[in-house]
């Protein structure tokens, strides 16, 4: 009979990869992993547009953490357990290949999310983890160093490890189930308040909207009267704004964000390399050079030219207007837009389907080493449910294959 048993909560990546661990790890326990939707590893399914981002190939754990705006000095002592290039190795020792794209970005060369969710499947059941669907936790309480747990369905289990990995919630309510976050006194604070994080912006009085789904390569995005900023490609889109840089913006400026619920002005440098006096500088020359060509038809720096033309328009600058003809202030207008864009920002949307969440329980509450509660002995975190998030590009899972293999590395110790 199995010495102990060991109850994973989560059927996410990292519930699935700190089941597996520890079924490896401790071939005597009992392992069995509760996922209270009716199917499984579901944000595996949908991550990377049905490819799964699995991780990045960012094999120098120094740059590596510089991806996680909350998590990284916890993380990096993690990751001399498990990192990226563990991940790529673990994955290729079970027959799946992963590829990296010119962005970094990890993918299986299947470019199929189901590649990795019937791995994980494949691995789960031959270690004789015990999978059970559609069956949510509704109180977890310590007894006698075990664990008295109670489902939804009302089941009642005596365990003797547990193992949460039930991602992030937007909501602090969600949390109430777990052992000390409803206690008014915390000591350490186990919970740090969940918000959103990797989303897009919402701007609904933005004369650019007619542009949906052009891109600018290179921009710098700002969050005013913050410091917060980032550099990259900006996505117009039909509500407002996306693509690398918004997404690394929102997620390093999250709490910002949040207190000032989703309502503030960002400014946009369409130009990234350039600063107002070095544009100002080459369209004067442009201008000397040219100057019976029509403004708005002609795109400079680079720029798409429908942008181009809608900045122009903008800045009051007809179709027809040649250079030679350009009043001094018209042209300031178009420098000021295409430097110092500014934009009104009311509301978020959700990045595709990846929520993310900044916040969860609170990193100092763990020991660092095992990822256990230093109030309840016996209780584990991995993955999304910890306040780590990082930015897009596979971050997120690695964080998850990380600390699932540490806490099911550690778990039955």
């Amino acid at each position: 009979m199995p010495s102990f048993k060991i109850v994973v909560i989560g059927g996410g990546a990292a519930g699935f990869f700190g089941a597996i661990t520890a079924a490896e790890t401790f071939p005597n326990a009992e392992i069995t992993l509760l996922e209270k939707s009716k199917t499984v590893l579901n944000k595996v399914r949908i991550s990377g547009g049905g490819r799964c981002n699995v991780t990045h190939s960012c094999f120098d754990n120094r740059k590596l953490i510089k991806n996680y705006p909350r998590g990284e000095s916890f993380l990096r002592p993690l990751l001399k357990q498990f990192d990226a290039a563990s991940t790529v190795n673990w994955f290729e020792s079970r027959g799946i290949r992963l590829k990296a794209e010119a962005d970094g970005r990890m993918f299986p060369v299947t470019d199929l999310s189901e590649t990795i969710i019937s791995c994980l499947l494949q691995e789960a059941r031959r270690l004789n983890v015990q999978i059970r669907t559609s069956c949510g936790v509704k109180s977890l309480i310590p007894s006698d160093g075990r664990w008295e747990i109670e489902t939804l369905s009302g089941e009642n289990w005596l365990v003797d490890r547990v193992l949460i990995a039930v991602g992030g919630y937007p909501q602090p309510a969600s949390y109430g189930w777990i052992p000390g976050l409803d206690e008014a006194d915390q000591a350490p604070k186990q919970l740090i308040s969940p918000v959103p994080s990797l989303f897009t912006f919402n701007t609904p009085n933005n004369p650019l909207l007619s542009l949906a789904g052009v891109s600018v390569p290179d921009a710098i995005i700002r969050v005013s009267g913050t410091k917060q900023e980032q550099r990259g490609p900006v996505l117009i889109t039909h509500w407002g704004f996306s693509g690398p840089a918004v997404l690394r913006l929102s997620a390093w400026a999250a709490r910002e964000l949040a207190e000032l619920n989703y309502t503030h002005e960002i400014r946009i440098n369409w130009l990234a390399a350039l600063n107002e006096n070095q544009v100002r500088e080459q369209m004067q020359s442009y201008r000397q050079q040219h100057p019976k060509k029509q403004v708005a038809t002609q795109s400079l720096f680079g720029l798409p030219g429908r942008l181009w033309s809608a900045l122009a328009t903008e800045a009051g600058i007809s179709p027809t207007e040649r250079w030679a003809e350009l009043a001094g202030k018209a042209q300031n207008r178009l420098i000021n837009l295409l430097t110092n864009n500014t934009f009104a920002v009311s509301g978020k949307s959700t990045f595709k389907e990846e929520f993310v969440t900044c916040g969860g329980i609170a990193t100092d509450a763990l020991k660092p080493e095992t990822l256990e509660s230093k109030q309840f002995p016996g209780l584990f975190f991995a993955g999304e449910v910890l306040n780590v998030d990082g930015i897009t590009g596979g971050f997120n899972f690695q964080n998850a294959w990380t600390t699932g293999y540490v806490a099911g590395k550690n778990i039955g110790i």
